[in-house]
């Protein structure tokens, strides 16, 4: 899948699927391109991502054809930026509380009056060759922008926030909101409540909705309520797994103490 196609599927609210990658090495990245993900999100948030480690894994993501999103420490400007330079398909910003903050995130993804600064011989240029006026088409084209809703302040203004020009869909950070809400279960009614009001307020706006779910079985039920991007999982957790079924399935029963 390019790019382009990518963010055409993700605005028109197709069912996508991905996972996030929490390890800085572009082997991951490598092997999940043959895995039959729509997407991978390389967390930059949460794993030890340096710039070094974003642009091999993006080389390595860009070479399998994987659409990869960049989850940015914040939403600075320079740190979407060099996302997008390197070559990812775009960014998800985490922690965005208003529609003014959604603005900023929505400038720095693209070219124009106060947004991205513009360099043509960079990865995330197809071509040396294109004209300035080739170069702004496709980037509209191809870089998908998301923001992250996950703090209680966002929660009411999630409508303000999915209607800001620029942005492509919002993300709903489940982990993170239950936290927010004083709960440490995702399950619970409040953290259910608080999911279903962004995602019916996003959706309101015609903007696609993407969310992280830690219930796999869940995902059929978002679904039919109108969400379309997921991102389930993560590398770490697929070796976890495989290592805890490896151990069961050669009879050596739970983990080892």
């Amino acid at each position: 899948m390019t790019t382009t196609d990518f963010k055409a599927k993700l605005r028109a609210r197709a069912p996508l699927l991905g996972c996030f990658v929490k390890t800085p090495h572009p082997a991951v990245v490598e092997a999940l391109s043959g895995a039959g993900l729509d997407c991978i999100c390389l967390d930059a948030e949460h794993a030890p991502f340096d710039r070094g480690d974003l642009d091999a894994c993006l080389l390595a993501a860009r070479a399998g054809g994987l659409p990869a999103l960049v989850r940015t420490p914040s939403g600075a400007a320079h740190e979407i930026l060099a996302a997008l330079d390197m070559g990812a398909a775009g960014v998800v910003a985490p922690h965005v509380r208003s529609a003014d903050e959604a603005r900023a995130v929505a400038r720095a993804g693209a070219y124009g009056p106060g947004g991205r600064g513009f360099a043509g011989a960079v990865r995330g240029s197809a071509s040396a060759a294109q004209s300035i006026g080739e170069r702004l088409a496709e980037a509209a084209a191809q870089t998908t922008i998301v923001v992250q809703i996950e703090d209680v302040e966002a929660i009411d203004r999630a409508g303000e926030i999915a209607a800001v020009e620029g942005i492509d869909a919002i993300f709903v950070g489940r982990m993170d909101l239950t936290v927010a809400l004083g709960e440490s279960d995702p399950k619970s009614e409040r953290a259910l409540a608080a999911v279903k009001t962004v995602l019916a307020a996003c959706l309101a706006q015609g903007r696609a909705v993407g969310m992280f779910t830690p219930d796999i079985a869940e995902v059929p039920s978002w679904r039919a309520q109108g969400a379309s991007l997921f991102l389930l999982g993560s590398d770490q957790g697929f070796l976890r797994a495989g290592a805890a079924r490896l151990r069961a399935e050669a009879g050596f029963g739970g983990a080892s103490g």
